[in-house]
């Protein structure tokens, strides 16, 4: 009785149904507004940029002499040496920064990991030109709570502080103070899914913890850093506020083309130069597409438990 019940189960659910699936269209229309928005302030401006860096604004521009102008303007090459100088502080800071300081929370779970999240994210709740001001008065002597110390240290004003030698530097510890509490998070978050089972069977084989997090911790939350480095470099490679005012404050630190960001800006708003300023616009696209896809497929960022 049993295996006759059994076996007309099995021929039902391997027979053809009469009747076709629709297809569920719920996740569809979820996405069409995300379609609709990356169309309209995304690809779209993309696309007609391209155009406009080729052709110019009403087809007035000879073929690609956008792309010869930029290059060979005086201001190109210092604005693409600050950025790349600033990427190689700020990157391999933010990257050790946030992965040992996730690494630490992990190991001391509980309210003192709580309270030091709390304490790490409370810097990213005041982010661009108010970040910046800010900054300027807490590296300001004249103005600093912190005054004493920077005249021990030899800043008298805040012009010497804000130097153009020390801007790489200062501006690296302004994009570290108010991304890395928020990558902490993700990242000791994404800790928080390895399994107790694994943690307590390295503890049982002798691992101590500078050891389990090098050797388990670290190669299981590896794609979050991964996913780290590409939007900190995309977000590093825009560089704007951060040169843009402290130029407009002190009228003498930098210039109004520091970052390559600052140089389309001046292109279009200073000189009027539309094409040249979106041929700046496809630079910044190729430097983080490049970068981003060399990361991604040199890794195994998109394999899956199933393919290893």
């Amino acid at each position: 009785m049993t295996e006759s019940l059994l076996t007309g189960a099995v021929a039902r659910a391997a027979a053809p149904s009469g009747r076709r699936r629709g297809y569920d269209l719920t996740g569809g229309v979820f996405l069409l507004p995300y379609l609709a928005l990356l169309l309209l302030f995304g690809l779209g401006p993309a696309l007609y940029s391209i155009g406009v860096a080729f052709v110019g604004i009403r087809g007035t521009t000879p073929f690609a002499a956008s792309f010869v102008r930029v290059l060979q303007d005086f201001r190109f090459l210092p604005a693409l040496t600050n950025v790349t100088i600033y990427l190689l502080i700020w990157l391999p800071v933010m990257v050790v920064g946030v992965v040992g300081l996730a690494l630490l929370l992990h190991q001391r779970r509980g309210r003192f990991s709580g309270a030091m999240r709390l304490v790490y994210f409370l810097p990213g709740a005041v982010t661009g030109s108010a970040s910046v001001l800010l900054w300027y008065c807490m590296l300001d002597p004249s103005l600093s709570p912190f005054g004493p110390a920077l005249r021990a240290l030899g800043f008298s004003s805040g012009t010497q502080v804000f130097h153009n030698a020390n801007l790489t530097a200062i501006f690296a510890l302004l994009a570290f103070t108010t991304g890395v509490g928020q990558w902490v998070i993700i990242l000791y978050g994404a800790m928080q899914n390895i399994s107790d089972e694994v943690l307590e069977a390295a503890a049982i084989d002798g691992s101590g913890p500078f050891r389990t997090a090098l050797s388990i911790k670290l190669p299981l939350v590896s794609k979050y850093v991964l996913y780290m480095l590409v939007l900190s470099l995309a977000n590093g490679v825009q560089l704007f506020v951060e040169p843009q005012l402290i130029y407009s404050i002190t009228q003498s630190v930098g210039s109004p083309s520091w970052s390559l960001n600052q140089f389309g800006y001046a292109l279009a708003f200073q000189d009027g130069d539309f094409s040249s300023a979106a041929v700046v616009a496809i630079i910044l696209l190729i430097i983080c597409l490049v970068a981003g896809l060399f990361m991604v497929f040199r890794t195994d960022f998109f394999s899956t438990e199933v393919d290893e």
